[in-house]
């Protein structure tokens, strides 16, 4: 029995080591990160294959940000249809790094103590709020801007809304009491 025990040991640890370094590439789990594009990132895979781009601006202070982050960008079900439909976009507001876009360099603002990004005013109509999602069609013309925290259950409505392109036709009040 004893000369059993180190074989049965080397078995499990063979066995262990094989569950976690051959993970399945299947579907995410809880928790786990989707890949943000970074703006120019996105423009670029735009060009080659147009979608539209779900556009998170945050800032670095923001709870609500954070929270989202962590309830509801989290959930694999989001994280699947944004994968599917959109390209997503994580955006700082306050990002220092200037940012060329269609012929124009925007830069960031000192306004205060932290400042601002004038494509993040640009996109939010110089609403700076936070956590804001902004909807960007395949020719980059701005679809609606969605201010504030949103959990699964709503987030999945709105975005359905936008990928489905029911805001075409259907006012967003009369499409919340349909699904």
């Amino acid at each position: 029995m004893k000369k059993r025990i180190p074989l049965i040991a080397l078995t499990a640890l063979v066995i262990a080591a094989y569950a976690f370094i051959n993970k399945p590439f299947a579907a995410r789990t809880e928790g786990e990160e989707m890949h943000w594009y970074s703006w120019e990132e996105a423009i670029e895979a735009q060009k080659k294959e147009p979608k539209k781009l779900l556009v998170d601006v945050y800032t670095d202070w923001c709870g609500w940000c954070k929270r989202m982050d962590k309830n509801t960008f989290s959930d694999p079900k989001v994280q699947a249809y944004i994968e599917e439909h959109f390209y997503p976009v994580k955006f700082n507001a306050e990002q220092k790094e200037d940012i060329h876009f269609q012929g124009e360099t925007l830069k960031w603002v000192p306004n205060g103590r932290r400042g601002y990004h004038e494509l993040a005013a640009a996109l939010l109509d110089g609403r700076l709020s936070f956590p804001s999602l902004v909807y960007l069609n395949e020719k980059l013309e701005r679809i609606t801007i969605s201010p504030g925290y949103k959990d699964v259950n709503q987030l999945m409505k709105e975005m359905k809304y936008i990928a489905e392109e029911h805001y075409r036709n259907t006012p967003w009040e009369k499409f919340q009491g349909k699904k």
